[in-house]
C-alpha cells in the first residue's frame, strides 16, 4: 500500500475544554510526530503550544497522546503510527491538567512524587556526625538490583498518563511515583525506609494498583514500574507480618 502525500492531523487546541483542530502537513520520509508538530507550529499557526527540549530522547518533555497513547513524539514515526488514510490525532498527555493546546501541566504528577516521600534522605551516624567515608553499595546485591531496574526513569510523565487508576482516581500515586519510593527502599544508603513505606500503604498508595502493566508495556526507558509496586506490597506485607512499621 502506497504512503499518502499528505497528513491528515487533528491536533487539540484550546484548555480542557477546547477542540481539535484539522491541519494537512506534507508527508516525508522518516518523519517523527514531533516533526509534524513543528511543521504545523512553524508553517501553518505559529500559536499552537507545545514542549519540547532535546528532540533525542533523553528528556521525555516532548511526550503526547498520539492516536491515543501516551508516547515520545520526537522518538515516534508518523509511519508505525498513521492510519491508513494518513489520519493522525495528537492531544496532551491524559490525566493531567491541560495549560493549553499539546502542553499538560506536570504538577500534579510530580506532587505525587513528593507525597511518596522521592527525595533521597541520606542516613546519619548514631551520634548524627556525617559519615567520613562512602557507603559501600555492593553492585551483585539483590537491593543494589532492584534498585538498578527502576533507577533510568526521567520523570516524562507516560506511564501516568497511561494508568487506568489514575484516571479514575486522581489521589492515587501512580506508577512513577511509586516506582521512585521502590528504588528509595532499596537504597542502603538512605535513611527514611519507614516513612516512605508508610507514605506508599494509604488508599492512594500501592495497594490501589490493579496490575493492568499499562505503565511498564508503554515506558519509552523500558523500565518496569508493575514489577517496583509489587514489590512495595511485599515489603509492605512483610514489614506489618514480621511487626517492621
Amino acid at each position: 500500500m502506497a504512503e499518502p502525500a499528505s497528513l491528515k492531523v487533528s491536533v487539540w487546541r484550546g484548555g480542557a475544554d477546547g477542540a481539535l483542530a484539522r491541519f494537512e502537513v506534507p508527508a516525508r520520509e522518516n518523519q517523527t510526530v514531533l516533526d509534524v508538530v513543528t511543521h504545523i507550529q512553524r508553517e501553518l499557526d505559529p500559536s499552537l503550544a507545545y514542549r519540547f527540549a532535546c528532540r533525542v530522547g533523553m528528556c521525555g518533555s516532548c511526550a503526547m497522546t498520539v492516536n491515543g497513547r501516551a508516547r515520545w513524539t520526537c522518538r515516534t514515526h508518523v509511519r508505525k503510527v498513521v492510519g491508513p488514510d494518513g489520519a493522525l490525532e495528537l492531544r496532551p498527555l491524559a490525566n493531567l491538567p491541560v495549560i493549553r493546546d499539546l502542553a499538560a501541566d506536570l504538577t500534579p504528577f510530580f506532587e505525587k512524587w513528593r507525597r511518596a516521600r522521592g527525595r533521597f534522605e541520606p542516613r546519619e551516624a548514631p551520634d548524627g556526625a556525617v559519615p567520613e567515608d562512602f557507603a559501600v553499595v555492593p553492585p551483585a546485591s539483590r537491593a543494589r538490583r532492584e534498585a538498578d531496574a527502576g533507577i533510568e526513569c526521567i520523570g516524562c510523565g507516560v506511564c501516568y498518563a497511561s494508568c487506568d487508576v489514575v484516571a479514575w482516581n486522581p489521589d492515587y500515586l501512580g506508577p512513577a511515583a511509586l516506582n521512585r519510593a521502590w528504588t528509595l527502599v532499596n537504597d542502603v544508603r538512605d535513611g527514611a525506609r519507614a516513612e516512605r513505606l508508610d507514605a506508599v500503604a494509604g488508599d492512594a498508595g500501592c495497594h490501589s494498583c490493579h496490575s493492568t502493566q499499562s505503565c511498564t508495556e508503554r515506558c519509552p526507558k523500558g523500565l518496569d514500574p508493575s514489577s517496583a509496586i509489587a514489590g512495595l506490597k511485599r515489603t509492605l506485607f512483610w514489614d506489618t507480618l514480621f511487626g517492621r512499621r
